[in-house]
């Protein structure tokens, strides 16, 4: 872990870490870079890092969209991520991801995708949704996200 996180909690340090190596990862299209970032990934807690990485998946499709998310809004990041990563992006864990990003997610008593697929395929999310842009400011807003939800709830 590097001093670039020491701003951010405790808990978030290592989740801002892993996922940033694993983004990284798919923007350089290493493959055992990404393995590796996914596997530290993966066995982070789940409920910590599922709350990190869904909130910076729900700002990023939000700044894509500041007049509001439609569901072929959501159609189109699911189908661009699948197009941009051919045989990584398993196209069930995206929804599911997304889902869960956007507060629909309908548990009807069906096991949640792997941690390893839920860890690859939101770095890919990720990735895809960044187009390009650096993912260091999107934690800052994240946890700004999470501390106001947080505190008005």
């Amino acid at each position: 872990m590097t001093d670039t996180w020491r701003h951010l909690p405790a808990p978030a340090r290592p989740i801002a870490a892993t996922a940033t190596a694993a983004v990284a990862a798919v923007a350089a299209k290493d493959t055992t870079a990404l393995d590796d970032a996914v596997a530290a990934l993966a066995g982070l807690d789940p409920a910590q890092s599922g709350l990190v990485l869904g909130t910076a998946v729900r700002l990023l499709l939000e700044d894509g969209h500041p007049d509001g998310l439609t569901a072929d809004d959501v159609r189109a990041a699911l189908t661009s991520c699948v197009r941009s990563w051919p045989g990584q992006a398993d196209p069930q864990v995206l929804l599911w991801l997304l889902a869960g990003a956007l507060g629909v997610l309908d548990e009807d008593g069906t096991p949640p995708p792997k941690p390893d697929a839920l860890a690859r395929n939101a770095a890919l999310l990720l990735a895809d949704l960044l187009a390009g842009r650096p993912l260091a400011p999107w934690w800052t807003a994240t946890l700004a996200e999470i501390e106001r939800a947080q505190l008005n709830d």
